[in-house]
């Protein structure tokens, strides 16, 4: 009543309302979630605002307080039968039964003291509930501060209900608000209320925030790994910088070790990691097995980059045999590059270094050592044309091949004329393509020249037409526009039998490849060209602007025999691979918002020779339904026909079961290739994971035969109790991506 204490004295009859419990969604709908609370509004800073039936002034120093009891700070609320106020220490006593809640606790206790001072609580059996994530249990003694909740001979689950599937009891629990994570003493861990395991300390999340710890163990089972068990542990060294290192036991092999250091700085960001096995007990030939990654971008000042990408293995089957999350299984050779950049105003320049180590019985690749490339970054405007100039200076070595080293000088200016209108464009460019070589290695010059130059003109023209008109009909709102485009490319003929291969590849001859300028990657094998490329696509477009169909079509037509890709002489390494007439068609639909379609093909008209052709029909009920089947066919792949035919699908069984599943089978060898199935149950506390994949095994460092394969089956456990593990080590959409052939989105320009 005393005005002077700072104090606010309400007799009344009713206590003010604390807030209100709500219920979590989804898979925890049995779980009663406090709201947050908020302290009440108008309350003076400092002050505490005091509501009961009855008060006595003890003296002018202290009060008590009686019948429905409730204090209000700016740090908690609590409504009690009786409490008792010391002024001049700022202490509380209170006895209950009593609620208190601040803002990251909800309890019901016998009796609590505070030092209001300094916002520090203690409650006698206390049976208390997080409100900021869930988390409840009972503690004979429980102590909030402005910073941690601690617990004394306490109790913590995140799982709904008086018998929870798992909890923790421990003689110390400490709740840190501040960073984020939890830490137990003298714990013993209870599923089913049956004494499971007991563990002196250890700690675990509350929230999102980073901190050093064990995660999650994955225990798993197969032919070629035996007993797997994968113990990371994470090591939150700084705020910019992290690690991970992650024993990883298996009967059969042994005991590999991982390790992996994350950086960020304010120029540079990468990943260093390491996987090291010392002794391989299935594999007796050979001896310590390691892989080492490292990647980085750099980022100087406005105008210098530079890139680092590096992985390397002991040995041709580390991939195919161990795995490795810093490489595909299916990789036949491992890049390492390193890149400076500069960005100027005027002209961008490159250095490069590159080299590949080959897995496999495959040809050795040449080293880039090194390669620079200049050219202007903004064309040069000069009689109404538009000039450009690309010049690149390479070096290669091989010591397998019989050109050991070569140095090679391309320079190529162009000049090119372009017009655009709404309805329509044209494209025209010249280029002079002028390379010289200098070769050395153990070769007659019946194969290859010392000293070798080639120039050759080029010519592009190109031209397409946009139409469009109203397809109300068939679509609300939409618009049906047809694009036919055509192009005639040029190039003569040149010996370049002389010339040899260094990094030229053949690339793909999709609807898109028709109209490339070149049928290879890089330069050292330009192909002739005296051919027009027809083409055209159709769109359906609904009022939205979205693209609900596309379908392309498009054909090279030949001028000259010569020009034909069967005709090239050039020492008959592409002969295998090349098509005349090459007719390629692309599509996609999306007509319903579940459903989605992508096909293309690849035809020879000539020879009537089906080359490639890929489909993919794909149904998304939700984030959890997924039906997807898929075929790819290839006529020809290292000697081989590839037929395939696969399926992939994830379905729901109930709010808690999900089950995904994958198969895909070999049409030509009449069997399948990998087999996978998973099976997840997630509830609101806890989450197990089962999965069994079956697929055929690769080693590189034999010789297998394509048509006597050796199947590895393997079975693979994840058990996560929530509340003590990442969430990211249980998500169900992560069963998709496992396997070799891992689940795919088809693409689609507008989603």
């Amino acid at each position: 009543m005393s005005k002077n204490w700072g104090i606010l004295v309400l007799p009344l009859i009713s206590t003010t309302a604390i807030a209100n419990s709500n219920t979590v969604g989804g898979l925890c709908k049995e779980y009663i979630q406090p709201k947050g609370w908020q302290p009440i509004p108008d309350l003076v800073p400092n002050t505490i605002d005091i509501q009961a039936n009855k008060v006595e002034l003890q003296g002018t120093e202290s009060a008590e307080f009686s019948g429905n009891v409730a204090v209000n700070t700016d740090a908690m609320s609590m409504t009690a039968q009786s409490a008792l106020i010391d002024k001049r220490q700022g202490l509380l006593n209170a006895s209950g039964p009593l609620l208190f809640q601040d803002s990251y606790t909800l309890v019901n206790s016998s009796g609590m003291y505070a030092d209001l001072g300094n916002g520090e609580f203690s409650l006698l059996g206390a049976e208390y509930r997080l409100t900021q994530q869930q988390g409840r249990g009972k503690a004979e003694k429980l102590h909030a501060s402005q910073h941690q909740v601690g617990l004394f001979n306490a109790s913590f689950t995140t799982c709904p209900g008086s018998s929870p599937f798992w909890a923790i009891e421990a003689s110390t629990i400490i709740l840190d608000k501040e960073n984020g994570w939890g830490e137990t003493y003298n714990t013993v861990l209870k599923i089913l209320d049956t004494p499971i395991i007991y563990v002196p300390y250890f700690t675990f999340p509350i929230d999102d925030k980073r901190k050093s710890g064990l995660l999650t163990p994955t225990i798993s089972s197969s032919n070629r790994y035996g007993l797997e068990v994968v113990t990371p542990y994470y090591f939150n060294l700084a705020e910019n910088y992290d690690a991970l290192l992650t024993p990883r036991y298996m009967s059969n092999k042994g005991l590999q070790l991982q390790g992996e250091f994350r950086y960020l700085t304010d120029q540079h960001y990468g990943v260093i990691a390491t996987e090291y096995l010392s002794n391989d007990k299935s594999e007796a030939n050979l001896d310590e097995r390691y892989l080492v990654h490292w990647q980085q971008q750099s980022y100087f000042d406005d105008f210098w980059r530079a890139s680092i990408d590096v992985t390397n293995v002991s040995d041709d089957n580390y991939l195919t045999d161990l795995g490795s999350s810093y490489a595909n299984q299916t990789d036949t050779q491992l890049t390492r590059k390193g890149q400076l950049s500069y960005l100027g105003e005027d002209w961008l320049i490159d250095l490069q270094v590159q080299d590949f180590e080959v897995l496999g019985n495959h040809t050795e690749s040449y080293s880039t050592l090194p390669e620079v490339t200049i050219k202007n970054r903004t064309a040069e405007q000069y009689l109404g044309l538009d000039w450009r100039f690309t010049g690149q200076l390479s070096h290669f070595r091989n010591s397998n091949a019989s050109i050991t080293d070569a140095t090679r000088l391309h320079l190529e200016p162009s000049v090119t004329y372009n017009l655009s209108e709404h309805a329509w464009s044209f494209d025209s460019r010249f280029a002079l393509l002028h390379t010289h070589y200098e070769q050395n290695g153990n070769f007659t010059d019946k194969e290859f020249k010392e000293s070798v130059s080639r120039t050759l003109p080029q010519v592009r023209l190109h031209g397409q037409l946009n139409l469009e008109r109203s397809m109300h009909s068939i679509l609300d709102g939409g618009t049906q526009t047809l694009e036919p485009q055509i192009q005639y490319l040029y190039t003569p003929k040149k010996d370049q039998s002389k010339i040899g291969l260094y990094d030229t590849v053949k690339m793909q001859d999709d609807f898109f490849g028709l109209f490339r300028e070149r049928r290879f990657s890089s330069i050292d094998y330009i192909s002739e060209a005296n051919q027009f490329t027809l083409g055209a696509t159709t769109r359906l477009l609904d009022s939205k602007n979205v693209e609900r169909f596309s379908f392309s079509v498009g054909q090279i037509i030949y001028l000259s025999d010569s020009a034909k890709p069967t005709e090239a002489t050039f020492n008959d390494q592409f002969r295998d691979n090349n098509y005349n007439s090459l007719f390629a068609a692309e599509t996609k639909i999306h007509w319903h918002p579940r459903w989605y379609f992508s096909g293309g093909l690849q035809y020879d008209a000539d020879e009537k020779d089906l080359i490639r052709s890929h489909m993919t029909l794909d149904y998304r009920g939700n984030n959890k339904k997924l039906v997807q089947l898929n075929h790819h066919y290839a006529n020809d792949v290292s000697g081989n026909e590839i037929d395939q035919v696969g399926i992939f699908t994830s379905l729901p069984i109930d709010e808690n079961w999900q089950m995904v599943a994958s198969y895909h089978r070999d049409l030509t060898a009449k069997r399948s290739v990998e087999v996978f199935a998973g099976v997840q149950y997630e509830s609101c506390c806890w989450a197990i994971q089962i999965t069994g994949n079956r697929t055929i095994e690769t080693d590189l460092n034999k010789t297998t035969q394509f048509q006597d394969p050796v199947f590895d089956s393997s079975i693979n456990i994840n058990f996560v109790l929530k509340g003590l593990g990442s969430k990211s080590r249980y998500d169900a959409s992560q069963l998709l991506k496992q396997g070799i052939f891992g689940y795919r989105r088809p693409y689609f320009l507008n989603n």
